[in-house]
């Protein structure tokens, strides 16, 4: 059995090779004539002058193949953005180390400035054209289009939850078209009930086996496996499974059951020859936490005095619209379940906590613990456009200077709400809650009560100051388009 890997793969990776390639002659080109302008320039290398011009080919063409040795350009790195990119940056800098070792050595001396302009350079521009490499092909994947025909293997509700996953996320690139499963009578949770399944369900009895699934394999053209945690394998049959797909070229996915884990937290380890996977146990340092209260003072204060004009315009607007007060100020619940009191330009009339009871029963919150409605009669005119952009907002940047709350971090619970948790919920409690978070660039008021603990979990599990920076620079594209605001 031999599945030859679809076409365009070998046309994504010879894009890769040119865009690199562009990206390395621009940047050598550029280099060139910053550094030296159009006179001549040579390099004294034992005895002998090079020119510079022949020295950036030369350079060029190690750093082309070197992403290439690296595995760069490596098929399990397409459409992995971070992966990809940490690749690419890591064999840069690994052949620019190596050359400074190799000039120092043999006593080169290439000049200083131009590796200090070629090296962010050549960085940005790669990272750039992998970038629209990359763009090219999620938007194929969005239409159907360059994904993997796959093979999902495991017990019913495990496989359920994987499709799930897969089809959520088609930019992942694997298409199940079968699964291998075997018979059971187990009732589906709600929320797996509605998955699409595949058009082939292939019976496995009561367990399946290497057999089977390699047949599988050959019948339905698969380019790869994913073997959810569930699948009743032993590791030797895993083992001999991962024998037969290799000589078939099959990628084999194994799902470790680890849900919202990022990836800095797994590593691997071998232990008397078994591959085991550790995950760290998550922890916000001291000084981690100073890192993040520096971030938060600095951001809290420069956005104060840049948005001062605004803060004016939009408090006369609110005093002028109904003569009430222009700050609203509500308890909250903020890390390890203190209270403080988070303030708002006031959206509705002052009579809204009063009216609120009274429309309990038209809630449109999903799940319950929250409350909000779409066409709240409560809201004011002009607190309708300031919550579309979030403009009501903008003065939690004092209390992010009083230091109750962050730029980013879990959204801030009412406590009532926090009466209401599960057990587990409370993990959430752990870290100041955030002007912005995940739950606000992933959909906001859209997002159901479970998919918005679930991002507040995953943010508190895994904290990190590049996290904190991407998810600021979402807050500003989904404020703009106004997604999930009411």
């Amino acid at each position: 059995m031999s599945v030859r890997p679809a076409a365009w793969r070998d046309t994504h990776i010879r894009s890769l090779r040119h865009v690199d390639a562009a990206a390395l002659a621009t940047t050598l080109v550029l280099t060139q004539l910053a550094r030296f302008g159009f006179e001549h320039a040579d390099l004294p290398v034992a005895g002998l002058t090079v020119p510079y011009w022949l020295v950036g080919a030369a350079l060029g063409v190690t750093w082309w193949a070197w992403l290439g040795l690296r595995g760069a350009r490596d098929v399990r790195l397409i459409g992995y953005s971070v992966d990809e990119n940490r690749q690419v940056v890591t064999a840069t800098l690994v052949l620019f180390g190596a050359m400074a070792i190799l000039s120092y050595v043999f006593n080169v001396p290439m000049a200083r400035s131009y590796v200090v302009l070629a090296l962010p350079l050549g960085i940005l521009l790669l990272l750039a054209g992998r970038g629209l490499v990359r763009h090219g092909l999620t938007r194929r994947r969005l239409i159907g289009q360059a994904m993997a025909r796959t093979l999902v293997v495991g017990r019913v509700p495990g496989v359920v939850e994987m499709l799930k996953t897969l089809q959520e996320h088609p930019a992942a690139g694997l298409d199940p078209v079968a699964v291998y499963a075997p018979s059971s009578g187990t009732a589906l949770p709600r929320h797996l009930a509605r998955v699409r399944m595949p058009q082939n369900m292939l019976p496995a009895g009561e367990r399946p086996s290497v057999e089977g699934i390699v047949a599988a394999c050959r019948e339905h053209r698969i380019e790869t496996l994913v073997m959810a945690a569930s699948a009743p394998l032993s590791s030797e049959e895993v083992r001999h499974l991962s024998w037969h797909l290799a000589d078939a070229h099959i990628r084999l996915v194994l799902d470790t059951g680890l849900t919202d884990v990022a990836g800095p937290r797994i590593h691997t380890q071998q232990l008397a020859g078994l591959p085991l996977i550790h995950v760290s146990t998550p922890r916000l340092s001291r000084s981690r936490r100073m890192l993040k209260r520096l971030v938060d003072v600095v951001g809290a204060a420069a956005a104060l005095v840049l948005l001062s004009p605004v803060l004016l315009v939009l408090a006369l607007i609110v005093k002028a619209h109904d003569g009430g007060p222009v700050l609203f100020a509500q308890e909250r619940t903020g890390r390890d379940g203190t209270t403080f009191r988070m303030l708002k330009f006031r959206s509705m009339y002052p009579d809204a906590e009063e009216r609120k009871a009274e429309l309990l029963a038209a809630n449109d919150a999903k799940g319950g613990v929250l409350f909000f409605m779409e066409n709240d009669p409560r809201v004011t005119g002009p607190g309708r456009w300031m919550r579309q952009y979030s403009l009501d907002e903008l003065p939690q940047f004092l209390n992010v200077l009083r230091g109750e709350m962050s730029l980013v971090g879990p959204r801030p619970p009412l406590p009532s709400e926090v009466a209401q948790y599960e057990d587990y919920v409370h993990r959430r409690l752990r870290v100041k809650p955030g002007i912005t978070g995940l739950w606000q660039v992933s959909g906001r008021d859209d997002l159901e009560w479970e998919q918005a603990v679930r991002l507040d979990l995953y943010y508190v599990e895994n904290w990190s100051p590049v996290q904190d920076f991407v998810i600021l620079l979402r807050t500003v594209k989904t404020v703009v388009a106004k997604e999930g605001a009411h």
